[in-house]
This record gives structure tokens, C-alpha cells and sequence, in this order.
């Protein structure tokens, strides 16, 4: 997958999230809510090789992920400490798992009223 392939399709996952824009923070794309960012688009980020996002999670989802699949997702530099959570988009992701974590990520950072207006996935 493409840089822009991958960046139009988290583009349009963020996007659909309520109260969710695009800005350039750190010279990078990021979407956030109420100016709080949630993801970040990171494509070889100082030298890195790795085509990711990094999303705003719990440290305790953060270890879960993580450890359930070390090849898709890994511990981001500077935001890792706070639990957010590395996605590769380069290693045939799994699209379900990223739009969950994209979506668990805007709950996080989302105010009360704006998490009210946003969907929650039924668990089966």
C-alpha cells in the first residue's frame, strides 16, 4: 500500500468521527478533537521505515495490542509512555483492529457531548 493510499484511508476513518479535523502538527497530518489529537500519520518518522499511525490509547490496551500482534503494532516513541499505541500500515493491516483503535482513540480525547454523538460498536 501507498503512502497516500494509506493516508486516504485513515483520512476518511477519522474524518467520519464526529468533530474530528485535520491539521499538520510536528510537520505531520494528525486528526483531532476539540484540538485534542487523537491520531497521528507517521510516514518514516526520523528514519524509522515504518508507514504508521500512532493512536491515542490506555496503557493497558496498549499492552494488550501490542503483545497480541508485535508484528502489526508497536510502542510509538515520546506518546508511548502515555499508552498510545503504533499501527503499521505497511504489513497487510488488519482494518478492522485499526478502525477500532482509531475509534477507541477519539473517545479518549473526545469531550462528553462530542463521545455521545458518536456510534459505539455493539459487542457480540
Amino acid at each position: 500500500m501507498t503512502s497516500d493510499a494509506a493516508f486516504d484511508r485513515i483520512r476518511t476513518i477519522c474524518l467520519a468521527l464526529p468533530g474530528t479535523a485535520e491539521v499538520t502538527k510536528h510537520m505531520r497530518p494528525c486528526f483531532v478533537v476539540r484540538d485534542k489529537t487523537f491520531v497521528m500519520f507517521m510516514d518514516n518518522h526520523h528514519g524509522d521505515g515504518r508507514l504508521a499511525i500512532w493512536c491515542k490509547a490506555t496503557p493497558d490496551a496498549q499492552q494488550m495490542v501490542v503483545e497480541s500482534d508485535p508484528f502489526r503494532f508497536f510502542v510509538p516513541p515520546y506518546v508511548g509512555r502515555q499508552g498510545w499505541i503504533g499501527a503499521r500500515l505497511d504489513r497487510d493491516p488488519d482494518w478492522g483492529a485499526i478502525t477500532a483503535i482509531v475509534e477507541e482513540a477519539h473517545r479518549l480525547a473526545a469531550p462528553r457531548s462530542t463521545r455521545k454523538a458518536a456510534p459505539r460498536k455493539r459487542r457480540a
